[in-house]
This record gives structure tokens, sequence and C-alpha cells, in this order.
């Protein structure tokens, strides 16, 4: 959903099947906050179980070296093309099937945003950031 008083520019969506054009990308080497590095990281974990989760929809999970937010717990990304991307933080291990919620509200969403009352319980409260496709900043002043 936009903000009205945002200037955000929608941008036509792909003519592809949304579905294959949704990325989540998990950060492989996360682990819980206070706890000693173990061996699965939790994040190799929450991999695996995102992938299990993404099996038959078309989503994409790729797993990543490091997100850069070793702070805030377990770390992903969702993304698609041409669309804003979303970064969130605090996940479990077991947040697969949330993330790939997500990414398949993602994926149906004709404005390019993934809609917030309808995500999962884990991706509103760990939104990190959500960040603008660059296709998007041409049309900005």
């Amino acid at each position: 959903m936009t903000n009205p008083s945002s200037s955000v520019v929608p941008l036509p969506m792909p003519a592809a099947d949304p579905a294959e054009e949704v990325t989540v990308l998990v950060c492989s080497s996360c682990r819980l906050a206070d706890a000693p590095a173990a061996e699965p990281r939790p994040g190799t974990l929450l991999v695996a179980d995102a992938r299990k989760a993404a099996e038959g929809t078309g989503i994409t999970v790729r797993e990543v070296a490091c997100l850069g937010n070793c702070r805030g717990g377990l770390t992903a990304a969702v993304f698609r093309s041409g669309c804003w991307a979303y970064v969130f933080g605090g996940l479990g291990p077991g947040s697969g099937a949330d993330l790939v919620a997500g990414a398949r509200l993602f994926a149906g969403s004709g404005d390019g945003f993934m809609p917030f009352r309808a995500r999962p319980e884990a991706l509103k409260r760990g939104l990190i950031a959500r960040i603008p496709h660059p296709d998007i900043l041409k049309d900005l002043p």
C-alpha cells in the first residue's frame, strides 16, 4: 500500500510469473544473539528451512555469507525485479515458512509492495529496511 504523502512512484509490474521473480536471500553465517558459535550456524538452518518451505512455489531461496545485520539476529532479504526490497532481522532458524509466505504475498502484489497487514508476524516486527529499486529513484527529484 502506498503512502499518499510519499513520493513513491509505482512501476509497471513485470510480465513474467511474479513468483519466479521473487528471491529470498538468507544470511547463512547468522547466529542467534548472545549464543555461542555453533555448527551448523542457525543461519544455515534457516536457509534449509526456507528452501524446504519454497519447494514448488516458484520462489527462489539463495544463501549469502553475510547481510551485515550481525547484532540483529538471523537476517534475510526479499526482493523482486523492479520493486522495493525488504530486509528482515530477528528471525529464528524455523522462520523459513514466514519468509516464503511473505515472498508469495510480494509475488502476488500488483503495486510492487509486500502488503503489511497480511505478512506473518515475524515479518511485521522484524522489518529492518525497505530499499527502493534503482529504477524508482530515476523518477524522484
